[in-house]
């Protein structure tokens, strides 16, 4: 893992935590937070070396982004948009990878879903499209989105920031501070260099990073939000127990049983499935490291481990929070946002539940479409 990365993430934590109600009351991250987690390379791990990039390895960025969790959801969420989005990096020509990521104060976010419509416009492209779920939009200067072409084909392409509108639709009940309003463009011209076919698989970079399957990538990410913010979640709990004493009980929380024995529980569940995830993480980049193909049964694995930390991480939360009695339900207590966050992120794409049932197909002999493994 890369330990620079790893030290800013742990220096920023108290800047994090402390901008975290205002980026919850404002949905969206606060400037000065931004540019702190800009100024760290936080929103570009994925860039490689090639054009100045950390070019960070899977464990490291999933443990970046948990870190950061650990602090704020909505700001580990924004972590892992911003560096999904800077891996595109690896498909863009040099020169216009160059163009877009080059500069260490480039923020990118973006949406994959093939919203837009784009038709032939000279050396570029003319695009009309809406996409939801623009998680870090407002604070990036390069804005994705994923495009039928008039031959039919898919492409993401990279819209300037000034060619987008974004819609005030965030109001949710979790990961509040993402900024995930709804953007539009509207015969937004994109130059060719500005698009990619990711799905095509041909990287421009030959890197090991460049080996490593995006929605693998991805999905990694979300599924380290939800081990930060579950982290949180135990951890501010355990401080809580040791000094609240419950309504018509002498003791403390901290010297019930009942409560030591669930914590314990929790402790089991949220640990196993971080470890599920890391070690197939840490298999995977061997392979990578080693010229290898990441093949289709490791991609399940990860995909599987993926799905079951963020189910595990709410379950975690979901026991701490009731333990807590009435304190959790209060706004001002972090163990309802806790909450809050952890069942949003359950229910990306990514991670979703539904998945059990495809990945399981898997083992018990059947095969799959892979192509969004």
């Amino acid at each position: 893992m890369s330990a620079d990365l790893l030290e800013a993430a742990e220096g920023l934590h108290e800047l994090v935590e402390a901008h975290a109600d205002k980026a919850e009351q404002k949905r969206r991250l606060p400037s000065r937070l931004v540019h702190a987690m800009r100024d760290a390379h936080l929103f570009r791990m994925c860039v490689p070396h090639e054009y100045g990039g950390p070019e960070a390895d899977p464990m490291t960025f999933a443990a970046v982004i948990e870190k950061v969790a650990q602090a704020d959801g909505a700001a580990g969420w924004c972590t892992m948009i911003g560096s999904t989005t800077s891996s595109m990096s690896l498909f863009l020509e040099p020169e216009w990878a160059r163009r877009l990521f080059g500069d260490a104060k480039t923020v990118s976010a973006g949406v994959f879903a093939p919203n837009g419509r784009a038709v032939r416009d000279g050396d570029g492209w003319r695009v009309t499209g809406r996409w939801q779920w623009g998680s870090g939009t407002s604070h990036s200067q390069y804005i994705s989105g994923g495009t039928v072409t008039d031959a039919g084909e898919f492409h993401l392409m990279f819209f300037d920031a000034a060619d987008v509108t974004i819609h005030d639709t965030w109001y949710s009940h979790g990961l509040k501070g993402t900024g995930s309003n709804d953007f539009s463009v509207d015969g937004a011209f994109v130059p060719m260099g500005r698009s990619v076919q990711p799905m095509s698989g041909r990287r421009q970079v030959d890197c090991n990073l460049a080996a490593f399957p995006n929605f693998s990538l991805l999905a990694s990410g979300v599924a380290a939000v939800s081990l930060g913010v579950a982290r949180h979640a135990l951890d501010e709990f355990a401080e809580l127990a040791q000094g609240k004493t419950p309504q018509y009980s002498s003791r403390t929380l901290a010297t019930s049983g009942m409560v030591q024995a669930d914590v314990a529980k929790a402790e089991a569940i949220l640990r196993s499935a971080r470890a599920f995830l890391f070690d197939e993480l840490a298999r995977a980049w061997e392979s990578a490291q080693h010229g290898d193909r990441i093949d289709v049964p490791t991609r399940v694995r990860i995909r599987l481990a993926c799905v079951h930390a963020s189910q595990a991480a709410a379950e975690a939360i979901d026991i701490v929070y009731t333990l807590a009695g009435g304190t959790s339900v209060f706004e001002s207590n972090v163990l309802q946002r806790c909450l809050r966050d952890a069942r949003v992120a359950t229910q990306h794409l990514m991670v979703s539940p539904r998945l059990y049932e495809t990945l399981g197909r898997t083992f018990v002999g059947f095969e799959i479409d892979a192509s969004t493994l």
